[in-house]
């Protein structure tokens, strides 16, 4: 069960453009941004589902619409599955290296060629360095960059924070050019190995969305922890996820 320690106010916000789902709109609960937070609230709101931007941590909450789903993967169960035991190997060349959570002009670098890429219609593709970091980080959090590296070219950062229960995955950026090592699931495998022997039992990915291409990956991970009618249900391998 979980209890609160601390009464933190909500915030309901307007209807606004969907950001995964075209042609939809999204209502997101915001805690209250006049109140600095720190890690132990902030790990309390994961528990609930909620998600971290720079310094807004926040929750999907669609009037018509129940498809953002927080997922969490209980790390000391989870089994790779044979592809991913495959992108293990195809990358066992990279040395993953722990980093402050600092500008690094390399990180931005890589950053703005996979948004470039990826996301060049998104808000961040354009990110100046004060926005760039102002999204991945904030003052209260702990978090760090783990960057990836073939020799000594920088292939990857996957920013996280270090959470009481677990890692909670913030943002992967990648050489795109390196599209066919699959470099955003090797990290998130390189995530839960660095959780479980940390002993924290959860790697929080965020929110699973079925009919978005760009977040329906992580079904892939098993077992799955799934936050639904406020407690998370677990989905072994071969278990059907709920529409």
């Amino acid at each position: 069960m979980i209890r609160s320690t601390r009464h933190l106010p909500l915030y309901l916000s307007a209807p606004h453009p969907c950001s995964y789902l075209p042609g939809r709109l999204s209502n997101t609960l915001f805690a209250d941004p006049a109140q600095e937070l720190d890690m132990a609230t902030y790990s309390e709101l994961l528990q609930y589902g909620f998600r971290r931007s720079g310094n807004m941590v926040y929750a999907p909450r669609c009037e018509h619409c129940g498809q953002c789903v927080s997922v969490r993967i209980p790390v000391r169960d989870f089994s790779p599955r044979r592809i991913q035991r495959r992108v293990l190997q195809r990358n066992a060349d990279i040395q993953m290296h722990e980093r402050p959570a600092a500008f690094d002009p390399q990180h931005y670098a890589l950053y703005q060629r996979y948004t470039a890429a990826r996301h060049e219609d998104g808000d961040m593709a354009d990110a100046s360095p004060t926005g760039y970091l102002g999204f991945l980080r904030a003052d209260w959090c702990d978090t760090r960059f783990f960057e990836f590296r073939l020799g000594d070219r920088l292939v990857a950062v996957a920013v996280t924070d270090l959470a009481g229960d677990g890692l909670s995955a913030v943002y992967t950026f990648f050489d795109p050019e390196m599209a066919a090592r699959s470099l955003g699931s090797y990290a998130i495998l390189r995530q839960i190995e660095h959780a479980r022997a940390l002993g924290l039992p959860y790697l929080y990915l965020g929110y699973w969305i079925r009919d978005s291409r760009k977040m329906a990956y992580k079904a892939a991970y098993r077992p799955i922890e799934l936050w639904r009618a406020a407690r998370w249900q677990r989905f072994a391998a071969g278990d059907r996820l709920p529409d």
